[in-house]
């Protein structure tokens, strides 16, 4: 398979080095397997000879032409962390050459992939449109405001939506890259990430903060701060509604709109936060912690962990 890894001014430096380097070691370790598959050749493009990262490294990078023929093109993220600069960014002149190039790719229907902000140029280039598309989890709410054509499931680490992969967080990179090995040669892919020492991590529901997906939007912070008082209460979501000055079709709506869930399903997830944190830093027993937290069984409890967050409770304790 020919790889295009395009570098751009500004990229994510972790994001660029982690698919060439795992990309790099499954070529080194292909010959370890009984039957090896055939090697990636890998190449850096760029608009020009040469481009700055964002940390100030430059790197050498081969004409965009090169992704003309390749079987895949890669973008890693754009180092830029605060929402609203990292759309403008994206929608402006300055990335204008990427969504050009990443839409004339899939016109020619080349398989394309992306991880964390990355993902904004690939929708901002239309290319997501219809499709289902993972991000970083804590942009989930800008994304789904900006382009409500994509399915968006921040929960997945890595999805695959008719040529278009797409990936979590900033080290979702690595993901990324292993889940491209993984199409290939899954036994490869295994072997480069017990050399690498990485764990399998198919959803970033584990890591997700309900606090900070609700401050993209004040009427969501609101009914966050009244829903996490009542916690260890049956909740009434008119109730929650009232309380925050608005009906409970415009909550519905509204947490929806920003979170792709329900406001049930909200204060579900602000349950599973609560408990997992208990269970790491107390040694209150399951079922003492699950009436905190609103349930009356602790098998309700112990099911919804390990559904939202991947682990049991005796895992998520043992950390």
């Amino acid at each position: 398979m020919d790889v295009a890894v395009l570098a751009y001014d500004g990229v994510f430096d972790s994001g660029l080095a982690a698919l060439l380097d795992v990309l790099d070691g499954a070529n080194a370790m292909r010959e370890e397997l009984p039957e090896p598959p055939p090697a990636w050749t890998v190449t850096r493009i760029g608009f020009r000879r040469r481009i700055r990262t964002a940390a100030g490294h430059l790197v050498e990078t081969a004409p965009v032409d090169a992704a003309q023929d390749t079987d895949l093109l890669l973008v890693p993220a754009l180092a830029e962390r605060r929402p609203d600069a990292l759309i403008a960014h994206v929608s402006g002149p300055d990335a204008l050459p990427v969504r050009r190039l990443v839409a004339a790719t899939r016109e020619r229907r080349i398989p394309v992939a992306s991880a964390c902000t990355g993902t904004f140029l690939l929708a901002e280039s239309g290319v997501l449109d219809g499709r289902r598309a993972t991000t970083s989890w804590w942009l989930a709410p800008w994304f789904r405001k900006r382009y409500p054509a994509v399915t968006v499931d921040e929960t997945r680490m890595v999805t695959t939506s008719q040529g278009v992969t797409t990936a979590g967080a900033a080290f979702g990179h690595v993901d990324l890259a292993l889940a491209i090995v993984r199409m290939t040669s899954p036994a490869l892919a295994d072997l480069v990430a017990r050399y690498l020492v990485v764990d399998e991590r198919p959803s970033q529901a584990a890591y997700t903060i309900s606090a900070a997906l609700a401050q993209s939007d004040p009427l969501l912070a609101a009914f966050e701060g009244w829903a996490r008082v009542h916690l260890d209460q049956p909740i009434s979501i008119a109730d929650g509604a009232r309380a925050v000055g608005v009906s409970e079709r415009t909550l519905q709506r509204a947490v929806r709109r920003a979170l792709g869930t329900s406001p049930v399903g909200f204060v579900r997830d602000l349950r599973v936060e609560r408990a997992a944190h208990l269970l790491r830093t107390t040694g209150l027993p399951l079922d003492a912690i699950a009436r905190k937290v609103g349930y009356e069984h602790a098998n309700t409890l112990r099911i919804l962990l390990r559904e939202r967050t991947g682990e049991t409770a005796s895992a998520l304790r043992r950390r």
